[in-house]
């Protein structure tokens, strides 16, 4: 079951140069209360923050853990195709962590129990979220911006983490930031750097031979998750280039959904709810 609802009622915020661009909006599925385990994700799919894979890294990712017994918000964020910049995508990622949080009740689902997942440059979107969140603002006349906007648990599958040289790639560094950024804010969006023990636990899958995205993306924020002591798995596979969503069938980088149930298995994410009063 998918229920489709305007991100921003009111309209986004945002720069002049965002504004008037198209509404984002949230696409949410529910499990069948049998299945419905408590727990969400948020997903973004990739795009080079030019556009959105959205069907490929979107809606297909959303059934699948639907199957998991896990609710899925899938996100329609602002991105260069639509004339907007940074930090556009990052207010719309943040907004669908709260949007989820604060409507936990309604969605049956434990507002401890919210992550994130990302694919490419919603890779580095959902990283981004994961290290710059906030407690929410308890005094915001909205209630949605009143609850955190920190996920519990990260999943990024070839993302991209850093914006520079020698491994960031360019054309999502070009379409979030323009040609010329501040340094410091490229800085702080290489989200390796960002890295604190309050970073979630994430599980990231890459591919050796991926042509856009080097590898070593996913190793510098596994690298910076373990200095932090932070819960962490890597899959790297030998073959399966860029892209592969859940993965081509028949190539080795079809198993990393396995991988991935098997590590929220031991995050206990898809043990049935306990229950009422219990």
């Amino acid at each position: 079951m998918a229920a489709e609802a305007l991100l921003w009622p009111s309209g986004p915020p945002g720069a002049p140069d965002n504004a008037g661009a198209a509404k984002p909006v949230v696409t949410t599925y529910r499990p069948a209360p049998d299945r419905a385990n408590g727990t969400a994700v948020v997903v973004c799919a990739g795009g080079g923050y030019g556009g959105i894979a959205i069907d490929h890294e979107g809606h297909d990712v959303a059934r699948w853990l639907d199957t998991l017994g896990v609710t899925a918000v899938v996100l329609q964020y602002r991105n260069g195709g639509d004339g907007c910049r940074h930090p556009a995508p990052f207010q719309d990622a943040q907004r669908a962590m709260r949007t989820a949080r604060a409507g936990a009740d309604a969605l049956d689902i434990d507002p401890g129990r919210i992550g994130i997942l990302g694919f490419s440059a919603g890779g580095h979107l959902a990283s981004t979220v994961a290290t710059h969140f906030d407690p929410g603002n308890p005094d915001d006349a909205d209630p949605v911006e009143r609850v955190s906007s920190r996920p519990d648990f990260a999943i990024l599958a070839y993302p991209v983490i850093t914006l520079k040289r020698p491994h960031g790639h360019w054309g999502s560094r070009v379409n979030l930031l323009g040609d010329d950024p501040d340094e410091q804010l490229v800085e702080t969006l290489c989200n390796e750097t960002q890295v604190t023990a309050e970073t979630p636990p994430t599980f990231l899958v890459h591919a050796s031979d991926d042509p856009g995205v080097p590898p070593e993306n996913s190793v510098l924020f596994y690298l910076a998750l373990r200095a932090h002591n932070v819960p962490a798995e890597l899959h790297i596979y030998e073959q399966g280039g860029h892209g592969f969503g859940l993965g081509n069938e028949g190539t080795p980088a079809a198993s990393w959904p396995g991988r991935c149930v098997d590590w929220l298995r031991g995050l206990a994410l898809l043990e049935e709810p306990p229950p009422a009063g219990g």
